[in-house]
């Protein structure tokens, strides 16, 4: 259109049409705009180029990352900070953090200082490797370059502790944040909930969810699903329902995640008929329903015993336009079996193929239990000899029925 009216494009303009190619996930015309650049003579630069190699490294292309990154070099394009953070940041997401460590060093040496976000990207890489020390010895030379730890550091550092379950050290950089003025924002606590939760000190997580309503501070649907989740495994699901209600009531709206947490926790802990009415209301509700809902019940169902409404429930999928996948399948074929019926089991087993579903490795190991456990040795052994031949191996589970049919019966001839 500028064309159209007599103006040519100058490499600003180009150059923020290149990055609105990229967010949106067109690598390839982004890359044919970024040629008709360089053939209608205007110098692409720095920007351009991190564009490119930003959603070159999103991607994994590394080899075309190293190609543009000569190509600056021969152009005699300087890489600056940007440059810089989005390779650290790709390699660390590799688990290169010694590269991404050196390419630090070597922006240090052609004279950029790195900034927060450099730092914050190799401490956070550090602390999901479990390299705890590293990371903090990068916290202690940012700070020596006069770098203070913003929200971001101490919430990377919260989270390295809480993935090594060290809840007490996390809680002391929680309160080491606070103390140096570094406010906690949402992310921030619902990283420690999160920790608490997984360590099983549930208390601890509902009081800092209480100080967050105390303090003014909005909790977000993240905090809720993450507080109900804890409940729900500790089997406090009454307590996660008045939670649920208090959402309704003055928190954020509740999505998909929250009513599936919900709803695994009343199917595990045997509370199969407010289930079911959770799973109605859901329906009547502007939340689509997917297939892990009805995979939740019908297990839920099924290990209560209840197949005929598991059945009727899977058969529903149907009619409501949605297809069971492997795991669907597992659970009905698991549970036929286990009430004896390994016919009906075989026959669902296989009209997986007819809808367009694989049968994996755990769900042949399900059918091949389920009729040893049946005294169907004959199906059983052919049903191994099948799944071998697509690449598939007997579990641990499986194997161990075999030899115990082995030592049974004195014959070694049973899988030949």
């Amino acid at each position: 259109m500028m064309e159209e009216r007599g103006f040519e494009p100058n490499i600003v303009a180009y150059s923020t049409v290149i990055d609105c190619l990229c967010k949106n996930g067109l690598l390839n015309e982004a890359l044919d705009l970024f040629s008709e650049v360089k053939v209608k003579g205007i110098r692409p630069n720095t920007v351009s180029y991190n564009c490119l190699i930003h959603a070159m490294c999103n991607l994994g292309q590394q080899k075309e990352t190293t190609r543009l990154l000569n190509e600056m070099v021969d152009n005699n394009i300087s890489c600056d900070i940007v440059t810089y953070n989005v390779l650290i940041d790709a390699h660390c997401k590799e688990g290169m953090i010694s590269e991404a460590i050196e390419i630090l060093d070597t922006m240090r040496k052609h004279g950029i200082e790195p900034n927060v976000i450099t730092y914050n990207i190799c401490i956070d890489a550090c602390c999901k490797e479990g390299m705890l020390a590293e990371a903090k010895d990068i916290v202690d030379t940012m700070i020596k370059q006069g770098i203070e730890p913003d929200v971001v550091t101490y919430s990377v550092l919260v989270d390295g502790h809480c993935l090594q379950n060290q809840m007490d050290k996390a809680k002391s950089v929680f309160q080491l944040m606070i103390e140096k003025g570094c406010a906690p924002d949402i992310h921030s606590c619902n990283i420690m909930i999160n920790g608490y939760c997984k360590a099983k000190r549930l208390d601890e997580a509902t009081e800092l969810f209480d100080e967050l309503a105390q303090n003014g501070q909005n909790s977000d649907t993240v905090t809720y699903n993450t507080l109900m989740q804890g409940m729900c495994r500790l089997g406090r699901v009454s307590t996660a329902c008045k939670l649920l209600r208090t959402m309704l009531a003055s928190g954020p709206v509740p999505n998909l995640v929250t009513c599936s947490i919900l709803l695994d926790g009343l199917c595990k802990s045997g509370k199969l008929e407010e289930a079911l009415k959770l799973f109605q209301a859901i329906q009547k509700s502007r939340l689509e329903v997917d297939i892990v809902f009805y995979n939740i019940l019908i297990d839920g169902l099924c290990k209560a015993g209840n197949i005929e409404t598991g059945k009727e429930l899977f058969h529903e999928l149907f009619v409501n336009g949605l297809k069971p996948d492997v795991y669907t399948y597992s659970i009905m074929i698991n549970r036929f079996c286990t009430e004896g019926l390994p016919d009906e089991a075989c026959q669902l087993f296989r009209s997986m193929e007819e809808n367009d579903c694989l049968p994996d490795s755990f769900c042949y190991n399900i059918m091949i239990r389920g009729f040893l456990r049946n005294s169907y040795t004959s199906k059983a052994t052919q049903l191994l000899k099948e799944m071998v031949s697509k690449g598939f191996s007997a579990d641990i589970s499986t194997a161990t029925l075999f030899m115990d049919l082995i030592l049974r019966s004195n014959n070694k001839s049973i899988l030949i």
